[in-house]
């Protein structure tokens, strides 16, 4: 086993806060599901926002999830002039028997412009 950390990302449309728990729920699930972890096998998640959403902590959609026992952090990312409006990013940090090179790093929607690289977006 080896600790891992898994980056992923989404694209709101609005900042409404439905639409921000439904997006980070998203996110998170499709996270955990593309690297086949449990709760368990969770340590902790960081997510952060651009400055333009305020609607809702994505972390209050972990817990709506079932990660309860999981510690979550929501942290606001620098608020660089170009930077892709409306996007919530998350690192999971895990314990798995995964090498680096097969961790699956989850970017949705808008997002996947942030890292062609990892999406196949290029």
């Amino acid at each position: 086993m080896a600790v891992r950390a898994i980056r992923g990302a989404t694209q709101l449309d609005v900042d409404e806060r439905e639409h921000l728990l439904e997006r980070s729920a998203e996110l998170v699930k499709a996270v955990l599901e593309a690297n086949d972890l449990e709760n368990e096998d969770l340590i902790s998640i960081l997510f952060t926002v651009t400055s333009d959403l305020r609607s809702e902590f994505p972390a209050v959609a972990g817990r709506q999830i079932g990660l309860t026992d999981v510690p979550l952090m929501c942290m606001q990312e620098i608020p660089v002039p170009h930077a892709l409006p409306r996007v919530v990013r998350l690192m999971v940090h895990t314990e798995t028997p995964r090498a680096r090179d097969k961790i699956q790093h989850v970017y949705l929607h808008g997002a996947v412009a942030l890292r062609p690289d990892l999406t196949g977006a290029q």
